[in-house]
Order: C-alpha cells, then sequence, then structure tokens
C-alpha cells in the first residue's frame, strides 16, 4: 500500500522519458500523452480516495526507516493538491494540439510537460527539505526548457532573467538547508519538527526560516520579488503559461504552509505579522500591476499576484478557519488559472493581438467563449456562489475573528479591482459592434473551449458543492493546525 505514494512521481517521469523517443510521431505522441494523463489522473484519484478513507500513506524507500530514508508524505494536503495538478494535466495535454504548432510540439514538449508534472508532485509529496530542493530543480529545469520552447528573442530575454533569479534563489535554499542541518543534524521535516523546540538559539532558527520563507516567497511570486513573474509567464505559448500559472507559484505556497506549519512554529509572534504585511502589499501592488495595462495576458498574469497574497494572509492569520480560507483558495486559483490562461490563449489567437484596445464584439462571433470568458472572471474576482467566494469568505472570516481589520479591508478592496480588471477585458474584447471587414474570419476555437469548460465546471462545482468539499478542507486545517499529528505519522515506530 506504501508504494502508491510514488506512483504520482514515477509515472510521468517515465511517461516523459519514453515519449521523447517518438517526439517527432506527433500523432502518437499526442494520442499516448492524453491516455496516459488520463491514466495517472484515475490513478492519484485512487491514492486520495485511499488516502481519505485510510490515512496518510508514508513511503519509507529502500525501507529505511524516517528520518534515513528518503520519505514521501501522502496526507490529505499533498495529495489534494496532487489531484489538483493532474486535473490540470489533463486539460492541458487536451489543449496543447490545438494551441502548439507541430514545430514546437516535436521539440520534446510532452516529455518537459510530464517531467514538470513529476517535479510538481514531488514537491508536494517529499518528506524532507533536500528532496524538495530537488524537486524544486526538476520541475525549474522542465520549466526552463518550456519557457524557451519556439525560440523567440523575447521568449530568450525573458528566460534569462527567469533562470538566473531561480538560480538564485536555489543557492539561497541548499545553503540555508545546510545551515539547519549542521544545528539539528536532520532535513527530515518531521524529526525538524520533533527537534526545534529542543535547541536552545531559537534566534538563529528564527533567522534560518527566514531566510526559507524568502527562498520560497522568490518562487511564490510574494511582494516585493514578484517582478519577475508577469512577463516570463506570458512569453510562453499559452499552454506553458496555463501550466506556470496554475502550478508553479502554488509549490511555493505550499511549501511556506508545509514548512511554518510543521517546522518553523516556535516563533509566531514574528513570522505572523510579517506574512500579513506581506500579503496586504502582495495584494495591492498585484492588482495595481493587472489595471496598469491593456495586454490580456498580462493582466491574467498579474492576477497570479493578488491571489498569492490572499493565500499568505491565512497563513499568518493561522487559524484553523484562515488555514482553511488558504487551502480551499489555493485548490480553486490552480483551477481557475489554468482555465483563464487557456482563455487568454484563445483570445489572442482569434482577435489576432494581445492589446485589449485593438480589440472588440467578438461576442458576436464567439457567443459561448465569451460567456465562458465572463463566468471565469466571476469565478475568480470571488462572486458568490463560485468557488473563490468560498476561499474569500474563510480567509475573511479568519481575519475578522483575530482582529485584522486592516488585512481584510485590503482583501475586499483587492477583490472588487480584480472583478474590474476582467470586466475590462469582457467589455474591450467581446463587447461591442462586431467587426465587419473582410479580413475578419471566424477561426474554429472549439478544441480550445472543451478543456476551459471542463476546469470552469469543476471550479463552479467546488463552489456551489462546498458543503460536500469544505468538511475534507476543514479536516486539512485541522491537521496543520497540530504539527504532532504529521510528525507522528512520519515518525512511527
Amino acid at each position: 500500500m506504501s508504494n502508491l505514494a510514488i506512483l504520482p512521481i514515477v509515472i510521468p517521469l517515465i511517461v516523459g522519458v519514453l515519449l521523447a523517443f517518438f517526439n517527432k510521431r506527433l500523432p502518437i505522441v499526442r494520442t499516448f500523452a492524453k491516455i496516459f494523463a488520463i491514466a495517472n489522473l484515475a490513478t492519484v484519484a485512487y491514492i486520495f480516495y485511499t488516502v481519505k478513507t485510510q490515512g496518510s500513506i508514508i513511503l519509507e524507500t529502500g525501507a529505511w526507516k524516517a528520518p534515513y530514508g528518503i520519505i514521501i508524505v501522502a496526507d490529505m494536503l499533498s495529495i489534494t493538491l496532487v489531484l489538483t495538478t493532474n486535473i490540470i494535466a489533463v486539460a492541458a495535454a487536451f489543449y496543447a494540439p490545438k494551441s502548439l504548432s507541430d514545430k514546437q510540439e516535436s521539440f520534446y514538449f510532452y516529455t518537459f510537460f510530464f517531467l514538470l508534472i513529476s517535479g510538481v508532485s514531488g514537491a508536494f509529496l517529499t518528506g524532507d527539505l533536500f528532496n524538495l530542493f530537488v524537486f524544486f530543480e526538476v520541475l525549474l529545469m522542465a520549466s526552463y526548457a518550456l519557457i524557451v520552447l519556439g525560440g523567440g528573442k523575447v521568449q530568450l530575454r525573458e528566460s534569462i532573467k527567469y533562470v538566473l533569479l531561480n538560480l538564485f534563489s536555489s543557492m539561497l535554499f541548499v545553503t540555508t538547508i545546510s545551515f539547519l542541518y549542521s544545528m539539528l543534524g536532520t532535513v527530515n521535516m518531521a524529526q525538524l519538527g520533533e527537534r526545534i523546540q529542543q535547541v536552545e538559539d531559537q534566534g538563529t532558527l528564527t533567522i534560518i526560516g527566514i531566510l526559507l520563507f524568502f527562498v520560497f516567497a522568490t518562487k511564490a511570486a510574494i511582494f516585493p520579488l514578484y517582478y519577475w513573474l508577469p512577463k516570463s509567464y506570458i512569453v510562453p505559448n499559452p499552454v506553458v503559461s496555463a501550466l506556470f500559472g496554475a502550478l508553479l507559484t502554488k509549490v511555493g505556497i505550499y511549501s511556506i504552509i508545509r514548512v511554518f506549519t510543521v517546522i518553523f512554529v516556535h516563533d509566531q509572534g514574528i513570522t505572523s505579522p510579517l506574512f500579513i504585511y506581506l500579503a496586504g502589499f502582495t495584494m495591492i501592488f498585484g492588482v495595481i500591476g493587472a489595471l496598469s495595462t491593456n495586454n490580456v495576458k498580462l493582466i491574467i498574469a498579474y492576477n497570479i499576484i493578488p491571489a498569492v497574497g490572499f493565500m499568505l494572509m491565512g497563513i499568518g492569520i493561522f487559524t484553523e478557519t484562515s488555514l482553511s480560507g488558504s487551502v480551499y483558495y489555493l485548490v480553486h486559483d490552480m483551477i481557475i488559472k489554468g482555465a483563464l490562461f487557456f482563455l487568454v490563449g484563445a483570445l489572442v489567437t482569434v482577435a489576432g493581438t494581445s492589446d485589449l484596445r485593438k480589440m472588440g464584439g467578438l461576442i458576436h462571433q464567439y457567443p459561448v467563449f465569451g460567456w465562458l470568458f465572463f463566468l471565469a472572471s466571476l469565478v475568480l474576482a470571488g462572486i458568490p456562489p463560485f468557488s473563490g467566494f468560498i476561499g474569500k469568505l474563510l480567509l475573511l472570516r479568519g481575519g475578522l475573528a483575530q482582529g485584522e481589520i486592516g488585512i481584510v479591508i485590503v482583501g475586499l478592496i483587492t477583490s472588487l479591482l480584480i472583478l474590474f480588471s476582467m470586466i475590462r477585458i469582457f467589455i474591450g474584447a467581446f463587447w461591442g459592434e462586431a467587426d465587419a471587414s473582410p479580413k475578419k474570419t471566424i477561426k474554429p476555437i472549439n478544441g480550445y473551449m472543451w478543456p476551459v469548460a471542463a476546469l470552469l465546471a469543476l471550479s463552479v462545482l467546488l463552489g456551489v458543492g462546498a458543503e460536500g468539499v469544505y468538511p475534507t478542507i476543514q479536516s486539512i486545517a485541522e491537521y496543520l493546525m497540530d504539527p504532532e499529528l504529521y510528525i507522528d505519522s512520519v515518525l512511527k515506530e
């Protein structure tokens, strides 16, 4: 049973390597990519059901007991995020053939796509900090290849900035892990959580914790470390942008949740106010960026940043309600960001430009497309009864209960501005008179819409079906509030 925990990492890794041998035979590669993506999703769904009904699955590789061996931990938090990751992966596998040129697909897109899914899943499932670093590098290497897919000048320019910043954060990550190991003699998260209370020099540990937060904040695009993200995420093909926007920053947020609910829980008097202040600035500057541009791709990319702020807000408040909100919002945002990047990719295709000022009237030719975009805008902004509303409601309730009125006000204003930024796209691109010029031909986009419709349907279900979903999210928050539950499950005799 414990071997189930490794499958979400191994399956996409093997599939990615196998597909590399057939990269020129695109019909075969496309078909097998879809089949294996669905098969991996089914496997993860079964693991999710097993964890939900029987408890966490702990894999001690090579039969080495924790903390001596490599530990894979499939608890409800990690497996929920792995399940969401693979839902995005299936949608991307069906969207990719419509979005990519044959040349781009043949440049090993599907190989790096599956390696990215393997790396993200590994980061969610690993039980020690060094292997978190390793899986970060796996997903980053895959992302380096995907961001330059096609080899355009703009891609190469933005990829240099993306690569250099991530290399710096990776060096800081491994250096910080070495400091932590020198103090505590382990990199296993559960054992770190067990030993950290026994160390007399708590001040040094707090500094190490802040350094780790800096690493994860860089990868999650938290203020002021978000400047690298917007343009880096819009230069690749839309399917790559969707994978980046839905998954990569979420790995950074997950790492903050895991590390600061298991290991660095000893000095919340410092970390909690820091997180709340940074959450507020992240929301404000992210939504200002979304309002400051007429590039529809940039508007969606900038809207990644305030969403990260909402998640960090829940971690900073650190109550059961606020953590429930962070986890709910995390799952919601992975799904809706994937859908929105898919939508904006189709929008640029049919409009022939990413400049909002040069669009208009598209709803006359593409009514289903237009209303799907409108629905996605409502979901993103957190309009009831959609999933974004449930997550924000929990976060705002948690903030009010703790007297954090300032961050609650910032959250409410940010939500209104996010809605405004999205309605700008809807009115500018879809509303108005249709362009009747002969050069404007209707392009078939059904292939784009099916993955979008599936993700939106799931997002709506997370909102209107919240009564069925919330107990699971609440149980995850209860689990996070008590680090001993994680420690005992991993270090059990």
